[in-house]
Parts: C-alpha cells; structure tokens; sequence
C-alpha cells in the first residue's frame, strides 16, 4: 500500500527581506554557485525582455512572458544534472538556454521558422508544450523509461496551476505514482489561468494537496524565492534516483505581467497587487540578498546584464539571417498518401508568397 505523505502547508522560504525576516542558506551551495544562479536568472530576465520588445516590433509572434517566473526556472534546473530530462511548457519556452541552447533557436521557434525545432536528444530538453499538461504523461514514460534501464537519470515536468485541472496532468501523475517514475512535477502557480483566478478552477486547498491523491508527497515553495526552489527541487531529485519516486512541488508566486503578448489583463486582473509583486520581484530579491552576503557589487551586475544583452544580440541577428522556409514544409509530412488536391494548394501558397 502506498505511503501517503501529508502536503506541507508552509512556503519555504531561504531569502529574508534584509529587515525583519532573516536571510537562510543552502548548505552546499558555493560562492560561485550563487553567483551563477544569478547569470542564469539576468539570461532569463534579458530574454524575456528582449523578447516582448521583439514582438511589439513585430519581428516575433504572439510571446508567452515569464517575467518573474526566473527564480522557479533558474532554481529547479540548477538542482538537475545533464544526464536529466527537461519537458517545458510554452512559460518556459527559454530554458533550453540554460542548456546552452542558442538564443537564436528558441527566437526562431516564437517566429515560426523550422530553424527553432531542435533534436531533443541534444539538450535533453524536449520541445516546448503548448497544449495544456499533454507533456506531463510524457516526462512520466520517460521517466518510468530511465528506471526501467537501470539509469540515474530523473525527468522534471513544468505546467501552471491550470494544468491541474487538466486530465493529461491527472493521467500522469497517476502513472508516475504507480510506477514510482523518478519524475519532478513542477507547478508554476501564478495564480490565474489565462483569465480565471485559481479559486475558480479548484476546491483544493493548496495545489500541493492535489499529489495526496496520487500517493506522491506535495511541496511547496515561495516561487520568488531562487534558492527556496532549488533546495526544494534538490530534495525532490534527490528521491527520484533514491527510487522513492516523484514529487510535486508548487511554486507559488502572481503573475505580474500578461499571460501572453495577446493578453490584457487590466479586465480581470488585481493591479495594486501586480504593483506590489512587481516591487519584490525575484531577481531584485535575489540581488539583495547577494548584496547582503558581499557576494555582488554595481560592476559585476553590469557585467552580467552586458553579457546577456549581447547574447540576446547576436540571437536575433542570428535568427533573422536565417532563410525563409521553403513553403512546401507546410504539407509535407502530413498525410502518408498526399491527396491530389495539396499540390493546387501549395502552388496557390506559393504564389501569395511571391506576390
């Protein structure tokens, strides 16, 4: 009979505020584990940044923004090895650069452009998930997979609070309790479902609480909190390749930008309350606390922000020097047995085209 572990109803928490609520620390992390941290989650920030600006100028498409949502990425793919497997979702549409992954790829999947599909086996990154929680079941078999092969390996799955509600997540969940996969479920909950506030979609307490179900404990975690995240993700990796199984863990934090470029959220949204997130978001927090440590000075942090914008540079000049796709990929691979009519309609694409 499976152990079924209480939800913790607590945030943890490890960043104080540097007045009342003290700063903590995470045993076994360095001084320059700190400090790259804080280059990935300037990557992150620059990227998004750059990426909106992009899109108003109409060199991208509609963009996912993850403003604020670097500390849960950042911190749980720190806690990960090579060896492990990341499934994002479209919020997380950036975190193959933390792989290593080239700007320019993942600036060429938001353009539409065959030059942004990547082989996953490359990065062990799979490709980002638009669909709502249908790459959950997938972290799950992988996962089952590497246990079944006797391999290390762990596999994190990133959804957002409405996933929850999803049965691609129940389905998943469900198959990676039962076969004990060694899986991280990785909530980003930021409280709104495009437009429809969590206690909308859900009777649960917490969305930690949803894993008692599925026999798996439930965690969760301040989401602006970088270091929070990653010793909460550690623990959770640390029991996957100890073949306890998966974990969830609930990343709470607002979302304080637009769900998407195609979004306006002053119809639903709580302004005064994204005013206040936006004054203690995570990067800033995390300054702070480096600061507080004598970890970061006005010129390294420059030097970082230099850095990454000119890494975001030379992404988007990469990017928009690639050619344009022939359009004949719009057809091909669709059907085994191509009816006759695709070839009128390819030549008629074409001609708009050339027009």
């Amino acid at each position: 009979m499976a152990l079924v572990l209480p939800a913790e109803r607590d945030l943890r928490r490890v960043i104080g505020d540097g007045e009342g609520i003290p700063d903590g620390v995470v045993e076994g992390l360095s001084e320059e584990d700190l400090l790259e941290l804080h280059r990935w989650l300037v990557l992150l920030r620059t990227y998004d940044e750059r990426s909106v600006v992009y899109h108003s100028q109409g060199r991208i498409g509609t963009y996912a923004i993850f403003w604020n949502h670097e500390a849960m990425q950042a911190g749980s793919a720190y806690a990960l090895e090579r060896e492990d497997w990341i499934f994002p979702s479209y919020r997380e549409s950036a975190i193959g650069l933390l792989r290593g992954m080239p700007a320019s790829t993942i600036l060429s999947w938001w353009r539409g452009h065959p030059a942004g599909w990547w082989n996953p086996l490359d990065w062990n990154v799979a490709s980002i998930c638009v669909p709502i929680a249908t790459h959950v079941p997938h972290a799950a078999g992988l996962a089952w997979g590497k246990k079944l092969r006797g391999e290390r390996a762990c596999a994190i799955a990133y959804f957002g609070d409405g996933a929850t509600s999803e049965g691609a997540f129940h389905e998943g969940a469900n198959f990676a309790g039962v076969m004990r996969a060694p899986l991280v479920l990785f909530c980003n909950n930021n409280q709104w479902a495009i437009s429809t506030p969590l206690e909308a979609q859900t009777a649960a307490e917490t969305l930690a609480d949803k894993a008692i179900g599925y026999g798996i404990p439930g965690v969760r975690v301040d989401g602006g909190d970088v270091l929070a995240v990653y010793e909460a993700t550690r623990d959770a990796v640390a029991r996957a390749r100890a073949g306890e199984g998966p974990t969830m863990i609930e990343a709470v934090t607002y979302r304080a930008a637009p769900h998407a470029t195609a979004d306006d959220p002053r119809a639903y949204i709580d302004l005064e309350r994204v005013e206040e997130e936006k004054q203690r978001e995570c990067l800033g927090r995390y300054e702070a606390y480096l600061r507080r440590q004598g970890l970061l000075s006005d010129e390294a942090a420059e030097a970082v922000r230099s850095e990454a914008a000119d890494l975001m540079r030379a992404g988007i000049a990469e990017a928009e020097a690639e050619p344009p796709p022939d359009a004949s990929l719009v057809f091909e691979h669709a059907y085994v047995d191509p009816p006759p009519s695709l070839d009128a309609d390819l030549a008629e694409l074409r001609g708009i085209l050339d027009a």
